[in-house]
């Protein structure tokens, strides 16, 4: 069941969408050669406590961290470690924020230092795709628009779409319904209605779209060990459009 919000709701995850853009927005000057991921996990951790937030992941199925970083062949569900980001790296940081009960989701991939240009198209190509996507969010419309759109912009850059994770609806809980995947046809799928609240983030690889599980049972990396992108945001469909709830400003 796909549960709509109602105005309140959305402006409550709209204040947490605000604490984490403002994150995101730290986290984007401290990347660079040298830092840790353990060392953005920590940063974290004290920007959302500071802000009367909590990490929603952390304690998630299991999961033990504030963020999920994923460096470089790293799909998704990387673990913050210790060793350092080196000079051409990428690395996506996400994170699920609850303030007051109210939950946002946002992921944004980051250069570590100098690229390259293959590297930076990715880059620029996954965040294109994320815009894409959320201009079919409208009323109307169907969530297999959006994916479309995506796919059809991806696969023209000569890159993949991730096809074994998807966006999902969110609001009390981290996952809700309706599934969005970054793939598909248009005008199928459900239909896309005011009060609906979702993200949108797609995955893009550099090689094969198919990935493969570490160990670990939570990292999924390229299936090929070539770099993957991702960027996320929270939207609300309204009558008007979308709002994206973590916009970084």
């Amino acid at each position: 069941m796909i549960i709509l919000k109602s105005q309140r709701e959305i402006e409550a995850m709209k204040k947490a969408g605000d604490i984490l853009a403002a994150c995101h927005k730290e986290i984007a000057k401290l990347i660079k050669p040298g830092v840790t991921t353990w060392e953005i996990e920590e940063f974290v951790n004290g920007f959302l406590s500071k802000n009367g937030a909590t990490a929603e992941q952390k304690g998630y199925k299991g999961y033990e961290y504030a963020t999920c970083a994923s460096i470089n062949d790293e799909v998704c569900h990387g673990f913050p470690r210790k060793e350092p980001l080196k000079e051409g790296d990428i690395v996506t940081i996400d994170m699920v924020v609850n303030y007051n009960g109210a939950l946002a989701d946002s992921a944004w991939s980051y250069a570590v230092g100098k690229v390259s240009e293959e590297t930076d198209h990715l880059l620029q190509v996954t965040k294109e795709a994320l815009y894409k996507g959320i201009e079919q969010a409208v009323v109307g419309n169907r969530i297999g628009d959006i994916g479309h759109a995506i796919q059809t912009y991806v696969e023209s850059e000569g890159l993949s779409v991730v096809r074994d994770f998807i966006g999902h609806g969110i609001g009390a809980v981290i996952h809700e319904k309706p599934d969005v995947p970054h793939y598909g046809l248009p005008g199928k799928g459900a239909r896309i209605k005011e009060g609906m609240v979702f993200t949108i983030e797609p995955m893009v690889n550099i090689g094969r779209y198919q990935t493969k599980m570490d160990n670990n049972g939570w990292t999924a990396r390229t299936f090929d060990g070539k770099y993957s992108a991702q960027y996320e945001h929270t939207l609300a469909i309204t009558k008007d459009g979308p709002i994206i709830l973590t916009e970084q400003k």
